[in-house]
């Protein structure tokens, strides 16, 4: 294999831009979104809020409940009835002057307190009619769903991140491998030719030996470039929920300038889902709060009884069927000042919320300072790097071709080939370090383009 032929190879696996699409990153950012656990998770918690918005809707609507009781009793506490003391007299007169047995002795009458063989079953309908807890319940119910939103969204654009920084790390590793394979076919034709001139008795055993130093190096180097890789494929897969040893798809990523520039132009933190989701925990205090100022208001619920009872298990609509309603009415009095502590209690909640909130906001702000000056500092270094690419990569050529001649020695040959490789890794890593860096901006804007 020619020189120069190596070195163009080089020079072309290493460029920033390529003409391939993102397909394959698109995909994983898909697989993610779709198999993550904790996205997953997340999902669930959304869903309970849902739920638990549709039960705090179901107390304004009117509960049907059917409840029976049936007693058997025996002794207890009773009552006499002097039924016949009463009415005996009065019946005998009355059959002495009729002449006949129409009005029959009574007997007197002991009757238990305690029901027996009684039974009782009825349907009970309830409905509030002033209850403001009600209506304050449902306010929160609707606003804890947006924070179960909210935290979806975050969490996923979380999970973009981490997956698109996981591949660049991947690609990263990717190419070093490919330079340090590229470096070392480079040192073994070193070490040959000075082989094949210490056995042609023009060389020296110190050359060989320094030669195949620099071929275990290069192996060193590939070793812990190859590491690298499988520990960043090892995260991608975890993030996929795949198996750690699933295969991982390398495509060579394309950096938008023009994209790049525009996100570094742009500063509304305003779109924000932490922002919207810290306030709209504060509107939860403040409904809270609301609530607490409202423990004046009486809480008054109807109910209404349709059933039957009597003994013996006997039914009848007009002696043992019955319709019973009535309104309940709670008005509190005195509670020992628990309504105006539970009050202050909410304010103070209140005022520390609007603290972390002013606290949160020059976070955000800082955070996204610190990632356009990431992306500035890595396109500087790119561009340092590409300069350096070539540059090194002429020396080289040079250098190997007066080693051949004999005009440069083996030092300065390792020098060239050892700066060469730096310089293709270091153009590399800046090439990555710039998407990544790319990569935590776009989460700083919360910009989702998949």
């Amino acid at each position: 294999m020619s020189q120069k032929f190596i070195l163009t190879s080089i020079f072309f696996t290493l460029l920033p831009l390529s003409v391939f699409s993102q397909n394959v990153l698109e995909t994983y950012v898909a697989e993610g979104i779709e198999n993550n656990l904790s996205l997953q998770e997340k999902n669930i918690s959304l869903e309970q809020s849902l739920l638990a918005l549709e039960t705090a809707k179901s107390y304004f609507l009117p509960a049907v409940d059917f409840g029976a009781t049936y007693n058997l009793s025996k002794g207890g506490r009773s009552i006499q009835l002097p039924i016949g003391d009463l009415l005996n007299d009065v019946y005998s007169t009355l059959n002495d002057l009729t002449a006949s047995d129409r009005f029959p002795l009574v007997q007197n009458v002991s009757e238990q307190f305690l029901p027996n063989n009684f039974y009782d079953a009825r349907f009970r309908i309830t409905l509030p009619v002033v209850n403001p807890d009600l209506h304050f319940q449902k306010e929160i119910r609707e606003q804890q769903v947006i924070v179960s939103e909210l935290d979806l969204e975050i969490y996923r654009a979380t999970l973009i991140e981490d997956i698109k920084t996981a591949y660049y790390n991947y690609c990263t590793a990717f190419k070093a491998i490919e330079v340090l394979e590229s470096s070392e076919e480079l040192v073994q034709r070193n070490l040959k030719d000075n082989q094949s001139l210490l056995e042609n008795g023009k060389g020296l055993p110190a050359s060989v030996l320094r030669a195949e130093s620099e071929v275990e190096n290069i192996r060193a180097l590939m070793i812990e470039a190859e590491n690298r890789r499988l520990n960043a494929s090892y995260y991608l897969n975890f993030l996929l929920n795949k198996p750690l040893d699933s295969e991982v798809i390398y495509e060579s990523q394309d950096i938008d300038q023009a994209h790049l520039q525009a996100l570094l132009i742009e500063d509304n933190l305003d779109t924000r889902p932490e922002l919207i989701q810290f306030s709209t925990y504060q509107q939860i205090r403040e409904t809270s709060l609301l609530q607490s100022k409202r423990y004046w208001v009486p809480r008054i619920n109807t109910f209404a009884d349709l059933g039957s009872q009597a003994f013996n298990f006997e039914f009848s609509t007009q002696s043992s069927a019955y319709a019973f309603f009535g309104l309940n009415l709670n008005f509190p009095i005195f509670h020992g000042g628990r309504n105006q502590q539970q009050i202050r209690q909410s304010e103070l909640n209140l005022e520390a919320s609007n603290l972390q909130k002013n606290q949160l906001e020059n976070k955000l702000s800082m955070n996204l300072r610190m990632a356009k000056n990431a992306v500035i500092s890595s396109q500087a270094a790119l561009k340092s790097s590409e300069k350096k690419l070539s540059s090194s990569e002429a020396y080289l050529r040079l250098v190997d071709r007066g080693f051949r001649e004999g005009a440069n020695s083996l030092i300065e040959f390792i020098d060239a080939r050892n700066q060469y490789t730096q310089a293709s890794l270091q153009q590399t890593i800046n090439t990555y370090s710039l998407l990544i860096s790319q990569t935590k901006l776009e989460r700083q804007l919360t910009i989702d383009n998949y």
